[in-house]
This record gives structure tokens, sequence and C-alpha cells, in this order.
């Protein structure tokens, strides 16, 4: 292939950060869709929050549903403002990380055409998914016997003074950035049943993802070479420490881990990273994610003010703990990759699988265990 010229380089650049934009903007319209078909009811699951196991389960379900962490976890944080113990709301935390994971599972899907970087793709966006299920099996037992998480937040609450509420205004970049044109979709689509409307945009979203990523691979091949490739693999792939900070900070910085670890995977599937470089930038991404819940619980007066702040620190210790544990041991640190990377090589030859892990996972089997203990 021949040398790029300055001005073709701009023009792909400029196409590429279009491309990126597209992708955002299809995550927000799926978000959005899911938000507008299911978001009542996703509410109504936090009603059955009844004990531990409910309460991960319902937190999953819900964000799933409803396609946000940050908003299940400011909910979380209300709710326990209200008067929800915080013994069932740390595990709802739990299932909150496990549910933001649906988001860059679907996103892989957008390289499905394409075997090789399906697989790639595939595997680098599970093992967000085995990471947190790991964490979870992990801690939500420990959390039942020895109230760990609970106990340690609440002496830590115990060091903050609570008297007045911080005034926290939030602003999201990638919502400032891609809520005209969800606006706009919603404007056109106003006259119709949410749950139509909803699934329109859900279809829509999905369909951009996969143009989107598609033409993203070609561009990426021919600039990500020599310096570019160089300062990606400097931010990102050149130790866990390096990564970890960079993931926390980006999600800090765009408040949703989800557009956080969704622009890593079209990286992995195009090989211009490996899933291996993106996996302790994913666990940054994790404890990024907590600020949401942290500025939801400063915004809270009254009696319980101090109760909704330490069930955000719960928030952000769980996901540290995960982190140092999982990632810090050996032998707990290769299974989600492995786990993942396996997935990966089934679903890349059996593209209706990656579908029904999907629905699997995220909805039938938690909503199965719902209904069988209603």
């Amino acid at each position: 292939m021949a040398p790029l010229s300055g001005g073709a380089k701009l023009r792909r650049w400029l196409w590429l950060v279009f491309l990126v934009f597209v992708m955002l903007t299809a995550v927000s319209i799926i978000g959005s869709g899911f938000k507008l078909a299911t978001a009542e009811h996703a509410r109504s699951l936090f009603e059955f929050a009844s004990n531990p196991v409910m309460g991960l389960i319902i937190g999953m379900v819900g964000t799933a549903l409803i396609q946000s962490s940050s908003t299940v976890t400011s909910i979380i944080v209300a709710m326990v403002a209200g008067g929800l113990p915080i013994t069932i709301a740390v595990p709802m935390m739990m299932g909150a990380n496990i549910g933001t994971s649906i988001t860059n599972t679907i996103v892989s899907l957008g390289h499905v055409t394409n075997k090789q970087e399906f697989q790639r793709a595939f595997n680098a966006a599970t093992i967000h998914d085995f990471f947190n299920i790991f964490a979870v099996l992990i801690f939500l037992p420990l959390e039942i016997m020895f109230g760990f998480l609970e106990h340690v937040s609440g002496a830590m609450v115990s060091l903050f003074s609570i008297g007045a509420a911080a005034d926290v205004g939030g602003f999201n970049p990638i919502k400032g950035v891609t809520g005209p044109v969800v606006d706009a979709l919603n404007y056109v689509l106003a006259g119709l049943p949410a749950i139509y409307a909803g699934l329109i945009k859900i279809v829509i979203g999905i369909g951009l993802i996969v143009v989107s990523i598609t033409y993203m691979g070609k561009i990426m091949k021919s600039l990500m070479v020599g310096r570019a490739k160089q300062i990606l693999h400097s931010s990102i792939g050149r130790g866990p420490l390096t990564g970890i900070a960079s993931g926390t900070i980006v999600t800090v910085l765009v408040q949703s881990s989800s557009t956080t670890t969704s622009l890593m995977v079209p990286l992995v599937g195009n090989g211009v990273l490996k899933a291996r470089d993106i996996y302790p930038f994913t666990l940054g991404a994790n404890i990024g994610t907590c600020i949401t819940a942290l500025v939801a619980a400063l915004a809270i007066t009254g009696a319980n003010a101090a109760l909704a702040l330490q069930i955000a620190i719960v928030h952000l210790l769980y996901n540290v703990s995960a982190v140092a544990v999982i990632y810090g041991l050996v032998f707990l640190r290769e299974l989600p990759y492995k786990l993942s990377y396996l997935l990966s090589l089934r679903v890349a030859e059996h593209k209706s699988l990656g579908v029904a892990y999907i629905v699997g996972v995220f909805f039938l089997l938690p909503l199965s265990v719902i209904f069988a203990t209603r």
C-alpha cells in the first residue's frame, strides 16, 4: 500500500472522528430505545428486592434494560436515601456492574460480517462480563456472611462531615454531543407508542453500529501504523497500572463505562490492539464509573444523607477491591481472559450464539430466577 499524503491522512482522520461520533450516537440511541421501551418495567423490578440475591439480579436486569449503570446506581443511591436497607443495596450495586457490560458486547456484533474480527471483538467485550461475574462470585458470599463492604464503608463515612450537601452539577460530554441527534429522533417518533418507538430506535442503533464499525475498520487499518499506533500502545498497552489509570481517567471524563469500553472493542476487532491489552483498561473503567454514584450521593440532604454516601462508597470499594483481588492474583487474573477467548472461538463459528449469549445471560436467566421466586 502506497504511503498516504498529508491531505489524505487528514481526510481519513476526519472520517474516523465522524464514524466514532456515529458509533457513540448509535450507543446512545440504543440506550434511549431500551429506556423508552422498558424503563417503567425496569424500575418496577426494584420493588422485588427482598434479599441480597434478588437485589443482585434486579440490579443486573435493571441496568441491562435501562442501558446505563450510571442511571441505576443513582437510582440505588436515591432509594437508600429513601429507606432501602444497605444490605439489599450492596448486591444491587454489584448487579449493576454486570448489567452495564451488555453494551460493549452488543457493539462487538458490529464485526459479525468478518469471522476473525468478530472473534477478536467478542473476546474483548466479554472479558468485562466474566470479570464482573467473578467479582460477584467472590464478594457477594463474603458480603452476605461478613458484611465487609457495608462495615468498611460505614467506617469511612464516619470520617466525613455530612452537614451540607455539595452542589455538584454533572455534565456528560457524550450526551452533550450525541443528545441533539437522539432528541431529533425522539421528535420524529413522538407519535408512536413508547414500546414501538423504543424498538425502532434499538434497530436503528444496531444498524448504525454495524455500518460505522465496518468503515472504521477500513480507515483504522490505514491510519494505525507507525507513530499513531505507538501512541495508542503507550497509553493503553504499556502495562496494567497504566491501562487501569487510563481507563479510570477516561471514564471519569465521559461519565460512562459503557462508552469507554465500547470504544475499545473496534480497536481490538480491527487488530490495532489485543484483547489482553485492553483488559486493564476495562478494569479502570469499572473504577471510573463510580464517580456518578458519588456525585448523586453528595447532592442528597436529610436524615439519610450519610447512608446515601455510604452506598456510593460501597460501589467504589467494591470495584477497587475486585481489581486488587482478581487482577492481583495471577491464577484469578487469567480466568476472565481465557473464558472470554474460548467463548469467542465458539461464537465466531456459530454467530447466533452471540445473540443467544446476550439474551440468555442478561435477560432470560436472571428473569427466570425472579419469576421462579415470586
